[in-house]
């Protein structure tokens, strides 16, 4: 109990957390279009990999139906756009929406009993069926072709301009990073906890855990799916191959440098393994071999993430949620 921040770190605590994204409002006028665009892949990144940690290092439950998510929100968003005329900034929480029926669709496996790499492999098997469903519904997907986001402006500039886009995803990274947030530290986010320590005690003490595992996955799922509404309007197209294994394996990478089942953790992991690329770009034809010994390298010299690095560092990064051994 001796690491839990104390009331005045809680408050220096509440205060980074609304410095950053005030700091950050002044990013676009230091960089350019390029290192602009990148940024505003993290900021996509950080929410796929928040709701990917939710259900794995939170929930405890070995799902990978993350890529699933992701890809139910980009095409709506897009569909929605394209076929029905809605404005996308409206179909970002109709995305969300979405998500959440996709993280209920998939939670059922978890709520039958399967646990352990059985769910792994079905969660797995829900997003190949998705990804399926964007390749063969061409009317409505586009199938290989992708489907096209449609131009559009707000406040008179195009919503192809990276600067406003950048205001646009911090501010729906922000509103979901600190809802996630204060759902963890609520009665919920303790029973969620409780259910990952041990799901048959916690339901010895009356508490629903069915209903606590399908309120994760929905709530995964609605972080996801922004953020594939986000993705839809930042690439401008959206391709079935964007929502794959390696969009999967890069997710779960964030999560685990990160640190499991901390939100500093995803928000640490996707900045990085998003930045890291980029960097890499230097060293033509050895990019993959200098990732993977990168990630290797963190996850050997800290298997906590980087989470546990800043909470050894000073008690304010003290997550009550977050337990160091998960």
């Amino acid at each position: 109990m001796s690491n839990m921040p104390t009331p005045r770190q809680q408050s220096l605590r509440t205060v980074l957390f609304w410095a950053v994204p005030a700091a950050l409002l002044f990013l676009p006028l230091a960089t350019n279009a390029y290192t602009q665009f990148i940024v505003n892949g993290m900021l996509i990144s950080v929410l796929v990999t928040l709701g990917f940690s939710l259900v794995i290092g939170n929930l405890g439950q070995l799902a990978f139906a993350n890529t699933a998510f992701f890809g139910i929100g980009a095409y709506a968003s897009a569909i929605l756009s394209a076929k029905l005329g809605i404005p996308w900034i409206l179909t970002v929480p109709l995305a969300g929406a979405f998500g959440a029926l996709g993280g209920f669709l998939a939670s059922v496996a978890a709520l039958r009993g399967i646990r352990s790499y059985y769910l792994a492999i079905i969660t797995l098997a829900f997003g190949e069926l998705m990804r399926w469903a964007y390749l063969h519904a061409k009317p409505l997907t586009g199938g290989t072709d992708g489907m096209p986001m449609p131009r559009e402006t707000m406040f008179g500039i195009s919503l192809s301009d990276d600067t406003l886009k950048f205001y646009i995803f911090l501010a729906v990274t922000v509103l979901l990073v600190k809802g996630t947030l204060n759902l963890m530290r609520s009665r919920f986010g303790r029973a969620v906890m409780a259910v990952r320590e041990n799901e048959i005690a916690t339901a010895s003490l009356a508490i629903p855990t069915a209903r606590v595992i399908l309120a994760t996955f929905a709530w995964s799922g609605l972080v996801v799916g922004c953020a594939g509404a986000l993705f839809a309007r930042h690439v401008g197209h959206v391709f079935p191959e964007s929502f794959g294994m390696l969009q999967l394996i890069a997710s779960f990478a964030m999560v685990l440098v990160g640190g499991l089942g901390s939100v500093l953790g995803a928000v640490l992991g996707a900045v990085l393994l998003t930045a890291l690329p980029e960097y890499l770009r230097a060293f033509p034809g050895m990019e993959e071999l200098f990732f993977g010994l990168i990630v290797a390298a963190v996850l050997v010299a800290m298997p906590r993430g980087l989470a546990s690095l800043l909470r050894r560092l000073s008690p304010v990064f003290t997550e009550r949620y977050y337990r160091e051994g998960a």
